[in-house]
């Protein structure tokens, strides 16, 4: 959970100088907006995180509450609530990221939010938890212990730039046999190599049961082990800003496929909600 300050650029950045632009804060990280996102459509869920004990980690927690998100949150004495520097242009983001209490996310804490929510079915992972060496042990306890309990699993990948550093077989290690893995097309290339989307799916299901490749603006692949392959389009909308798109898109199909519709109706309503996140600014749906 962090605090996002979103920067919609006039024009591209212009390194050195001035470049005019949109400018707000408001609450972020990929988990959290995709618990938000469930929440507006009426799913039941928890977000299990951490956020500095601070009034910046207070306002955090208040806003998910109110968007009817059960936070089971620690607060983490001496850190600071996260922060994300957010430089969006077009279909195009940057972000400058301080993951700040983030990382101080304890297995122990992850093993009493399980045991507080004994009605669960699903854990939904961010990769950033298993991205950060800190964090890490957390996320394995989240995957881990959701198995024991029975408990369906996806974990979306998150980020290409860390995958790369974290390494494939390792990443893929830390997800292996989860029930649906989310990518965009830059993690697949980092994850699968250069091949087409449904390639790069089909090979990802060496590890996953499920892999779903999400191509922004050119729709997204559906890929199991099954060998069903499902290609969808996106919704064609005026993007103000992409910040949150794919949490949204994950909210989307997981609120659906969780409810048993085929890969069509998931992809479908994960389109309609990444298309609702680029016509607004900001991660979170609009209230």
């Amino acid at each position: 959970m962090v605090t996002d300050v979103v920067a919609v650029l006039s024009a591209p950045l212009a390194p050195g100088s001035d470049t005019p632009a949109a400018i707000r804060s408001a609450g972020g990280g990929q988990a959290a907006n995709t618990a938000s996102w469930l929440a507006a459509q009426g799913v039941p869920v928890t977000l299990v995180g951490a956020v500095g004990d601070d009034g910046t980690g207070r306002d955090r927690v208040a806003e998910l509450t109110a968007a009817g998100v059960d936070c089971a949150v620690e607060r983490v004495a001496g850190s600071a609530t996260g922060t994300v520097i957010v430089l969006t242009v077009g279909d195009e983001r940057t972000m400058v990221t301080e993951r700040g209490a983030n990382v101080r996310l304890a297995p122990g804490h992850v093993d009493a939010a399980l045991a507080g929510t004994p009605d669960a079915t699903h854990l939904h992972l961010s990769g950033y938890t298993l991205l950060d060496a800190d964090s890490r042990p957390a996320g394995l306890r989240a995957l881990a212990g959701a198995r024991e309990r029975g408990l369906t699993t996806s974990v979306d990948a998150a980020s290409a730039a860390p995958l790369r550093a974290v390494g494939t077989a390792a990443f893929l290690d830390w997800v292996r046999e989860v029930d649906l893995l989310l990518v965009n097309v830059d993690e697949a290339t980092v994850l699968a190599g250069g091949l087409e989307p449904a390639a790069q799916g089909r090979a990802l299901t060496a590890a996953a049961r499920r892999v779903v490749v999400k191509r922004g603006a050119a729709g997204a692949v559906w890929v199991d082990r099954d060998a069903t392959i499902v290609t969808s389009s996106a919704h064609r909308v005026a993007v103000r800003d992409v910040t949150g798109a794919g949490d949204a898109f994950a909210a989307g199909l997981l609120s659906a496929w969780l409810a048993g519709a085929t890969p069509d109706g998931a992809l479908a309503r994960a389109a309609d909600l990444g298309g609702a996140a680029v016509a607004q600014v900001g991660a979170r749906p609009a209230r």
